[in-house]
């Protein structure tokens, strides 16, 4: 049974590409979410097991979206990753991922590879 991933990032072309490579895998059905005011009324009606969101976006920024999820007591136990081009992997040893508060952070560009591995660990964790 594929994993359920939401996918709240801004930018429709990085999420359109994303959402393309991790389906291409058969392990996960992924939906988007590119209007990040509108994020936690997505993730209550898509109810994901996983939650990847970007860090800077207008409206609400991603540490908004994160309190918000976690205040909400359907949406406070999905595991969130949080994407960044604030770091890049230059800024973290390789193949590692950057830990703040509860979540993972992980540069963009995203590593496809190391983002399924990530996403495996979460839902398996969760």
């Amino acid at each position: 049974m594929a994993r359920k991933v939401l996918l709240i990032d801004d930018e429709s072309g990085f999420t359109e590409l994303l959402k393309m490579n991790l389906e291409k895998s058969g392990a996960y059905e992924v939906q988007i979410e590119n209007d990040s005011t509108k994020a936690v009324t997505k993730a209550l009606s898509f109810l994901p097991d996983v939650i990847l969101l970007d860090v800077v976006m207008p409206g609400m920024d991603g540490g908004d979206v994160q309190a918000q999820l976690q205040s909400n007591p359907t949406l406070s136990k999905v595991p969130v990753i949080m994407l960044t081009a604030l770091v890049d992997s230059a800024e973290l040893s390789e193949g590692a991922v950057a830990q703040s508060g509860s979540s993972i952070v992980l540069p963009k560009p995203v590593d496809l590879d190391l983002l399924m591995r990530v996403l495996e660990e979460s839902t398996t964790a969760a």
